[in-house]
């Protein structure tokens, strides 16, 4: 059989390379360099949730769960929403384990979507949300938001968007590029556009445990009105520094679970069974685990705000998650020039904004889940790299 483009699907021909995938390319050409640009935590997992997943190896625990995940991990990630989001959900019905927050995102978009049925989503966001929403055969409708209003999404930005055909909003707060959060009024707004324009919200909730300056995260699952038509994404890669077991969970009401589990069944069977023994031991005592990260992040941040300030470089206050999104435009580089020249001339790797949606262009995204060693190194050699623009 010969090759050629016309005997792939159309919709995914189509689709633009991975901004980031693209930048990683370059990167991967050059030795010793200091990264910035990944967002994945420089910590271990806590190691009694390693030997967990050890000892039910073990135990010769490696045979398939039930295709929803282990009742009783179900049951913990049911007791932990309720505690930390102020949410119900059943275990029974209503909790799916999944293999990443990327797996319970692409189940939850082709579960909704028919052919072209509009999705609302804001950029700057992570890259994957225009091609997925794609991927499931509907239209992607990014809202812009800005650095004048600290990147939180608007009502009135959406209403500039939304139509007839507008079935869907996927959101994420805190916000990865640019650490955004929302305050209670905005989520109480914006669920008020939800339920005026009769939609079923989408939220990606993975960084909620990371928010700084005393914030504590607002859910839209803790707006009761939102109850039947909303989709909770969550899991454990970003606050137990669990990357590699791949594992998440997403929440939703029954009638749009039963149709997500569907897809689950005939695509993945389950989640890897030693990373559910993980996971079920991470949900013990997470604040214990969490807090030594997250007081080491939140001293990141405090020190490239100020350092980057001292270089001249402006930065919004990021509130949550683990990068950061200082303005370069002054420089006179595009997001993508400044971050190659600064690779080539000092090999700190940082992304560019335009990886996240165009609006980016004028950013560039740090990640601060790298050591403080490292963070210091880079910001000494991106101080003299600005010099000499």
């Amino acid at each position: 059989m010969t090759g050629g483009h016309d005997r792939l699907a159309r919709h995914i021909v189509d689709l633009p390379k991975s901004g980031i995938r693209e930048f990683f390319d370059i990167v991967s050409t050059r030795r010793g360099v200091i990264s910035m640009a990944v967002g994945e935590p420089d910590f271990d997992t806590p190691w009694h949730i390693r030997e967990a997943a050890i000892h039910s190896l073990e135990q010769g625990c490696s045979h398939y769960t039930g295709n929803a995940g282990l009742i009783e991990l179900r049951r913990a990630i049911a007791d932990y929403v309720r505690a930390r989001f102020g949410a119900a959900y059943d275990p029974a019905h209503e909790v799916l384990v999944t293999v990443g927050a990327s797996e319970g995102l692409d189940n939850t978009l082709r579960a909704l979507l028919n052919p072209g049925d509009e999705v609302l989503y804001h950029e700057p966001c992570f890259v994957s949300y225009g091609p997925e929403i794609a991927m499931a055969h509907g239209v992607p409708v990014a809202v812009e938001t800005h650095v004048e209003d600290n990147f939180r999404l608007s009502v009135e930005a959406l209403e500039a968007k939304v139509t007839p055909r507008t079935k869907a909003l996927l959101v994420n707060f805190p916000n990865n590029p640019t650490g955004a959060v929302l305050e209670e009024a905005d989520v109480r707004a914006i669920a008020d556009f939800v339920l005026r324009h009769d939609l079923i919200l989408i939220s990606d909730e993975i960084y909620a445990e990371l928010t700084w300056d005393g914030r504590r995260h607002v859910s839209f699952a803790s707006v009761p009105a939102l109850r039947d038509r909303l989709v909770l994404l969550h899991g454990y890669s970003k606050a137990w520094a669990m990357t590699g077991f791949r594992m998440a969970y997403v929440c939703a009401p029954a009638w749009i679970m039963e149709t997500i589990l569907k897809i689950h069944q005939y695509g993945i069977m389950c989640a890897s069974t030693a990373s559910q023994y993980a996971a079920l031991e991470a949900m013990r005592q997470p604040e214990e685990d969490m807090a030594p990260m997250l007081r080491a992040y939140e001293m990141r941040r405090n020190f490239l705000r100020t350092s980057f300030a001292e270089c001249g470089i402006p930065m919004h206050n990021p509130a949550g998650a683990f990068y950061a999104f200082p303005q370069i435009a002054r420089f006179g580089l595009s997001s993508r020039e400044f971050a190659v020249r600064l690779l080539e001339a000092e090999n700190v790797a940082v992304v560019p904004g335009t990886a996240f949606g165009p609006c980016g262009e004028g950013f560039v995204r740090c990640s601060y889940a790298t050591a403080m060693e490292q963070i210091k190194e880079a910001v000494t050699r991106i101080a003299r790299f600005v010099r000499t623009l």
